[in-house]
């Protein structure tokens, strides 16, 4: 957004003076805002335990008999205790600096006069809440070992394709330029920008903001501080250890290891940010392009910003974040409609997949594990030449159906009148079986920012 200070991987507004000016009027409503998320961090140990209060109190209603054969359980709550104050100490230090504020006036959230809350912040909602813990468990996602298997099944596949493209032998990697909108915590921006790409972020959340800064930024070796991401969980657990297992980060210290390339974290809504013409060689996104409300918004967005012969990768579900949401409203095409409005805005299709097994923010021990069946592709904005042929040769050309989905024929009757009830209008009467699979379940607990996911 408007509020940025100079730093190693600088969060920077990308705004013309026009867009300068209505964020300036805006300015105390941002940073009422900012302070609601700051303020939602310090509350974060007071709300869990009321929580934990909550099971005490009935735990000490129950006969002397139960509360005998619940002991051990009865000292596992003490441990849960220890865990969310040990959590708040870590939260202290991700707020010890105010990065998203000006650098004349307002002082670190942390100083004296300035602790955690005994009764909730004004403003501040319980999914404000939710929000704060579920970026401690984004951080164990994207910057400690236990993430590991999460990122290989999330980010790798989108790395190799850009790398598959974009060459280290054929091209100078520092001049192709990466945008990661919804980028999150900014591990696939960096991991990018260390194969030598110049790769900038793009984040709205300033939860994902404060704690995507703290370590990028703040943090000076591996593994220094330890969260428990899952001591807010409090069923399906196997073993009391389960609940209050610790994880370190960063697995890897951004400042002993800079990347080679040059990166950048950028405040703000995408659609509001991203609106000059011909700027990235390469849009990658990981669990974004359901955070819209209208998806074609993005879609016609990521093709305008991208170079001709730039490339669009993505990987993620369907979740549409906005479907159900009282006073949004939103719009959720099918996979199948995706690929033909990705056709109908100018991309070509390289390559798309289904069924990529992807887990998010999973705690990799717990007995409910959920589990999406991702979509994957690759498509690129074509040349001028090639463009002007595409549109002069569109009246002509069908869109094509999703590149995996399984056509079978059929002559059984009642799969014909489904078929004919969905055909496009060829008049080949072709009878098509759609067999694709989105998400296996969605795990409630979990915010998506990206992400946003």
């Amino acid at each position: 957004m408007s509020h940025a200070m100079p730093s190693m991987f600088p969060l920077h507004p990308k705004i013309d003076e026009q867009l300068a000016l209505a964020f300036s009027a805006n300015e105390d409503e941002e940073e009422q805002h900012i302070q609601k998320v700051q303020n939602a961090f310090l509350y974060y140990g007071p709300y869990a335990c009321q929580r934990l209060r909550r099971t005490l109190d009935y735990l000490n209603s129950l006969p002397a008999d139960d509360q005998r054969l619940l002991s051990k359980y009865r000292a596992h709550l003490d441990c849960v205790r220890t865990c969310i104050d040990r959590n708040q100490a870590v939260i202290r230090q991700i707020l010890r600096e105010r990065l998203l504020y000006p650098a004349d006036g307002s002082s670190s959230p942390t100083s004296e006069g300035d602790s955690e809350f005994d009764e909730p912040p004004a403003h501040v909602r319980h999914g404000d809440m939710d929000q704060a813990q579920s970026t401690l468990k984004l951080i164990a996602r994207d910057w400690s070992t236990d993430g590991a298997l999460e990122r290989e099944q999330s980010y790798k596949p989108i790395i190799d394709s850009i790398m598959e493209y974009y060459k280290p032998s054929d091209y100078e990697l520092n001049e192709i330029k990466i945008l990661v909108p919804g980028a999150g915590l900014g591990r696939l921006t960096y991991e990018l920008a260390c194969l030598g790409y110049s790769c900038e972020g793009n984040e709205f959340s300033y939860f994902m903001l404060i704690a995507s800064n703290f370590v990028l930024n703040l943090c000076d070796y591996e593994n220094k501080y330890v969260l428990y991401p899952w001591v807010h969980q409090y069923v399906n657990n196997l073993r009391r250890e389960d609940q209050v297992a610790a994880v370190r980060f960063p697995d890897v210290c951004p400042l002993k290891n800079p990347p080679k390339g040059n990166i950048e974290m950028a405040a703000g809504d995408f659609l509001e940010v991203y609106k000059t013409p011909h700027s990235y060689n390469c849009v990658a996104t990981c669990f974004f392009i359901d955070c819209a409300n209208n998806v074609i918004d993005f879609i016609r967005t990521i093709y305008k910003i991208l170079v001709p012969g730039g490339i669009w990768v993505n990987l993620g579900p369907l979740l549409y974040h906005y479907s159900d949401v009282n006073g949004q409203n939103s719009i959720e095409p099918t996979y199948e409609d995706l690929c033909i409005i990705i056709e109908s805005v100018g991309f070509v299709i390289e390559c798309s997949r289904s069924g990529i097994r992807t887990k998010y923010a999973q705690n990799p021990s717990s007995m409910k594990q959920s589990e999406y069946q991702s979509l994957f592709w690759v498509c690129r904005k074509p040349g001028p030449y090639e463009e002007h042929c595409g549109k002069m040769n569109s009246k002509s050309k069908g869109s094509k159906e999703p590149h995996d989905l399984i056509m079978r024929e059929d002559n059984d009757m009642d799969d014909a009148i489904i078929a004919n009830h969905y055909d496009d209008g060829n008049a080949d009467g072709d009878e098509d079986a759609i067999d694709a699979q989105n998400e296996t379940e969605t795990d409630d607990d979990t915010v998506a920012t990206t992400p946003q996911t």
